[in-house]
């Protein structure tokens, strides 16, 4: 089975530095199934590709899995015994392939690169061909799972024979990806989606394999559409794994409740935990009412500028535990709000903050919760007067945000929008807080003002609104306040 990697970008050889394999070597590596070999079948200044080839011996495939007998394992497409040794496993991708990449490309999955670390954190211009890979639910479930991703995806039926086309298509496709990816990422994808889309492991799902599939996971599939076919897929339908699968991911989304890392008091700039945020020494009561005195007046800002924009029909995206929620139920002036969070678990929290249960019918007809992902078009989120983005665009990954930029201002389009975002600026002036690092474990960036500035001129200029930008939090007059705010009013189109 064969997987190339290529790549335009320049110099195109710079692919060997991100998979730490030299192009001018063939490089062979033992696995539990046969070998696997990468080599470059092209290696010039302009254009690289680097191929992963597993070369699978029907024998020790069959002894690998003759190791599993006594103990659950995944349904296979050879689960019957001559099908042990005369099968499509050498020659489809599946998990073998997955297996393979993981070992072959170890430190390239984790991002890392000793000669080009800038570079390893980078999108470039790649394309990713799989010529054989068993497809369940045919090509369109190829471009469901690598579509959301930023892949433009094609998913050609290979025919059970063209000799024969009256037969219809064989249950293969031929893949090929091509987008502007970060090669980690690419291989994360890979790794999680080869293995869903054959729908079947050649190996013993264990408890471990939640702790891989959220590792190679980490900053998307969260955001998911396909998210639950993702998990069950990829941990073989055990129902126990994929619930637990499910609630580690919804822990991971960062809501009102303290945060279980270290991270930063706002208020005072002591490095913090969990335990202190909940009052648990003798001093929390103090400590958490400093605390919140930012998260507070961030709420206030916020209904002030909704207030000020006169609307009534309101969307708080990436709603938490529903902090925000709770200070717009009060308000009368609000008639509609909707609250939206990829995470179930968030919006369990925030229902019972509100205490939706036990709210007046007419009350009750104020309030929904939607579960949604920030960086996928919602139908469901178009036409309201406003949108909240509170301390949210922070925790999506940079090359995510255009998906979200496009998700609420291109496609939602609502007449406001108020956006609010840390000043890394003003980190400086947190004692407790390592030079470098983020006021929150699961920031992805924390921006200057420039920066900020940068970035509202040119979604402005792209989806048609007017900016005001402001400050929340004391303003210091060499670092500015603590929160960068701004409030985007659409344009009248002519």
């Amino acid at each position: 089975m064969l997987l190339t990697l290529t790549t335009t970008h320049r110099p195109a050889t710079d692919l060997g530095h991100l998979l730490i394999k030299h192009p001018d070597r063939v490089h062979s590596f033992d696995v539990p199934v046969g070998t696997a070999h990468v080599f470059y079948p092209e290696a010039g200044e302009q254009r690289c590709t680097a191929a992963l080839l597993l070369d699978v011996d029907p024998l020790r495939l069959a002894g690998a899995r003759g190791k599993g007998r006594g103990r659950q394992q995944a349904p296979t497409p050879d689960s019957f015994t001559l099908g042990r040794y005369v099968n499509d496993r050498p020659y489809a991708a599946s998990s073998l392939l997955s297996s393979a990449l993981s070992k072959v490309y170890r430190s390239a999955l984790r991002g890392e690169s000793r000669e080009r670390p800038d570079l390893a954190r980078t999108p470039i211009p790649l394309q990713v061909r799989v010529p054989v890979l068993r497809c369940r639910g045919g090509a369109d479930v190829a471009v469901r799972m690598f579509g959301p991703l930023g892949w433009v995806v094609t998913a050609a039926p290979i025919p059970l024979d063209e000799r024969h086309p009256e037969w219809s298509d064989s249950r293969y496709v031929d893949l090929t990806l091509t987008g502007t990816v970060r090669v980690a990422d690419a291989l994360n994808h890979l790794y999680v989606l080869m293995p869903v889309l054959d729908d079947a492991k050649h190996y013993w799902v264990a408890p471990d394999e939640v702790d891989k599939l959220l590792r190679a996971g980490e900053g998307w599939l969260a955001a998911h559409p396909e998210r639950d076919v993702i998990i069950r897929r990829y941990l073989a339908h055990r129902r126990a794994l994929a619930g637990l699968a499910l609630a580690r991911l919804a822990e991971r989304r960062p809501t009102d409740e303290p945060a279980a890392e270290p991270t930063v008091d706002e208020a005072t700039g002591d490095a913090t935990n969990g335990d202190e945020a909940s009052g648990g020494d003798t001093g929390g009561g103090q400590l958490a009412a400093r605390r919140a005195s930012l998260a507070a007046r961030r709420r206030e800002a916020v209904l002030g500028a909704l207030t000020e924009a006169g609307a009534s029909r309101v969307l708080d995206l990436g709603c938490g535990g529903g902090a925000l929620l709770a200070a717009l139920v009060g308000d009368r002036r609000f008639t509609e709000i909707v609250g939206t969070d990829v995470s179930t678990h968030a919006l369990t929290l925030a229902a019972r903050r509100l205490r939706l249960d036990r709210l007046p019918e007419r009350q009750r007809d104020r309030i929904r919760l939607l579960q949604s992902a920030l960086t996928y078009r919602d139908d469901r989120l178009c036409g309201y007067d406003a949108a909240v983005l509170m301390e949210v665009i922070e925790h999506v990954d940079p090359p995510r945000l255009p998906a979200l930029e496009d998700a609420v201002l291109g496609h939602a389009r609502p007449a406001t929008v108020v956006v609010t975002t840390p000043n890394v600026e003003y980190n400086v002036r947190y004692e407790g807080l390592p030079a470098g690092r983020f006021r929150h474990a699961d920031h992805r960036f924390e921006w200057t003002r420039a920066e900020f500035a940068a970035w509202v001129d040119r979604v402005c200029a792209t989806y048609g609104y007017t900016p005001a930008i402001g400050g929340v939090g004391d303003d210091d007059p060499e670092v500015g306040a603590p929160t960068q705010l701004v409030v985007l009013t659409r344009k009248e189109i002519p």
